[in-house]
């Protein structure tokens, strides 16, 4: 077995276990496309996402030089007609480009130098496994010697985390050019390509770099969490699947439901992280599973530059807001950002944000993300008008729990006469606006939802308390040019509290009411 030709089996033996989830589906929609026009990939998901497994997946079923039929038998793809024309019958050249990078860092060399480490490699171990070959040749002309020399057997190139180049090297364009023109001359060269490249798949946390409005490598079919298209089953872990290992766990669904679903893709109505759900399986907790890396490290560094209000929209996000964005002007890179929708589409390729492609609405997928986001609550990386929001909204939480409804009023006036609330403030709704500033500090300690069917209607907003944290549940019922009594007597009379009924006796019943007259809120609180 080789280190980037034909590497075997073994990697995908070793995460075939009994909990793996079975993807192979997968491996038929790169079959349908072998040796046509449409035979070259790159799909793009956010970290975590069982990129690598993909990889390792493809390499163990086209790997010529093993026998995998033992790995796939009694897999989804054995269902599949083109199962056995295509299993093991192809040469692979497995690429994981981080390992690379990793090592140019260690050596001390310039990124630069990465597409000649690549080449090298390929190149040394091209020799020593053909020595028949003639040794004085580029790597391009060596591997098309190759295909000839084995009866025109051709390559299938398995590139994992393609875009670490672009990631690692944002600030250095000769990189990224050096290593694209690498790309290019395998994937663009119109006498190699139909030759030796069977098929290709890349896979990484970025689309492909832009070159201008068009992508720096053409001939690439993309498929991202934006445009996932026929691969979006094969994103992440569907419901039916989490539910499985739930069972199979004993873990509690709704719990890893709220703590790791929520991604949108087209035709997929629930997709979770795998990566997390398979670490709340293991440990029988759900929590959040990202820790801090070089992209979060990255995505503070745009934060902190507030393009077009852009702190003011995460705020928004964290409190449950829906916020449009237009995606179509990102560049796929690291270092180039003109506007807040730039930045923002960012997140939703590193997976902190999901989008509704259709109507291009984003927002925080699930409780593990907002958790993520909540780190930036507590620091330093919003500018001062934000944290004394993020201030004013904890004690706010403390007086609502302790019942204190003269000070919540007020902590109201001041964050609504300080415009973080909508421009125009004439109706409930944009008294909700209000609300989800307000009570911002309460996402990570609550899951909020608005507009719940509980009792004999539906209740406006409900807090439900984070498991064992020992806060109590709540109930707000807005109201406009009413009375904050109105709406506590409203919440009883409907028992809008019956969704809550688990929390009995740790319930807090909100009315909130705004007079237009008098320009000012009040607030009933009730224990129940």
């Amino acid at each position: 077995m080789g280190t980037y030709i034909n590497p075997g089996n073994q990697a995908f033996r070793r995460i075939d276990g009994p909990n793996y989830v079975d993807k192979t589906g997968m491996i038929r929609l790169i079959n349908e496309r072998i040796g046509g026009e449409d035979s070259l990939v790159c799909i793009s998901r956010p970290r975590r996402f069982g990129k690598s497994y993909a990889a390792k997946m493809l390499t163990a079923y086209y790997d010529c030089s093993c026998d995998s039929h033992e790995l796939f038998d009694k897999k989804i793809i054995a269902r599949s007609k083109s199962y056995s024309a295509h299993l093991n019958h192809y040469n692979v050249i497995y690429l994981e480009i981080t390992s690379f990078v990793s090592s140019a860092r260690r050596q001390g060399i310039s990124l630069q130098e990465v597409p000649n480490m690549i080449v090298d490699a390929l190149h040394e171990e091209l020799l020593s496994r053909n020595p028949e070959l003639p040794a004085g040749k580029s790597l391009t002309d060596l591997l098309i010697c190759c295909v000839e020399k084995n009866g025109g057997r051709p390559f299938v190139f398995i590139i994992d985390e393609w875009d670490a180049m672009i990631r690692e090297a944002k600030e250095d364009e000769t990189a990224q050019k050096r290593y694209l023109d690498l790309l290019r001359e395998w994937f663009k060269n119109g006498t190699f390509t139909p030759k030796v490249v069977a098929a290709a798949y890349m896979t990484g946390i970025l689309p492909i770099k832009k070159d201008g409005t068009q992508s720096a490598i053409s001939d690439f079919h993309e498929f991202s969490m934006l445009h996932p298209g026929e691969f979006a089953k094969y994103t992440g872990f569907s419901e039916a699947e989490v539910k499985k290992l739930c069972k199979k766990s004993k873990m509690n669904f709704d719990d890893m439901k709220a703590w790791y679903d929520g991604y949108e893709l087209f035709g997929e109505h629930a997709v979770y992280n795998p990566y997390s759900v398979m670490n709340a399986c293991r440990e029988k907790n759900c929590r959040s599973f990202w820790g801090r890396t070089s992209a979060s490290e990255a995505l503070t560094d745009y934060i902190d530059m507030d393009f077009d209000g852009l702190q003011e929209t995460v705020a928004r996000l964290i409190g449950g807001d829906e916020i449009a964005v237009n995606t179509s002007q990102f560049q796929n890179d690291f270092e180039r950002f003109r506007t807040k929708d730039e930045v923002l589409t960012l997140l939703i390729h590193l997976g902190y944000l999901t989008c509704d492609s259709t109507h291009g609405i984003a927002r925080v997928p699930n409780e593990e993300v907002r958790d993520e986001f909540r780190n930036f609550l507590g620091n330093d990386h919003f500018s001062e008008h934000w944290l004394r929001l993020i201030g004013r909204s904890r004690k706010l939480l403390d007086d609502t729990i302790a019942g204190n409804g003269d000070a919540v009023a007020a902590a109201l006036e001041e964050i609504r006469g300080e415009q973080y609330a909508p421009q125009y403030y004439n109706d409930e709704q944009a008294l909700r606006a209000v609300i989800k500033y307000a009570y911002i500090a309460a996402f990570g300690q609550y899951v909020k939802a608005e507009e719940i069917p509980s009792g004999k209607g539906i209740a406006d907003v409900v807090f439900i308390p984070a498991a064992l944290s020992g806060f109590p549940a709540m109930v707000i019922e807005l109201k406009w040019n009413k009375t904050s009594g109105g709406a506590v007597t409203q919440i009883k009379n409907k028992k809008y509290d019956a969704v809550l009924h688990p929390f009995a006796g740790n319930i807090l019943l909100v009315g909130i009411n705004y007079d237009e007259k008098t320009g000012k809120h009040a607030y009933t609180i009730e224990k129940r």
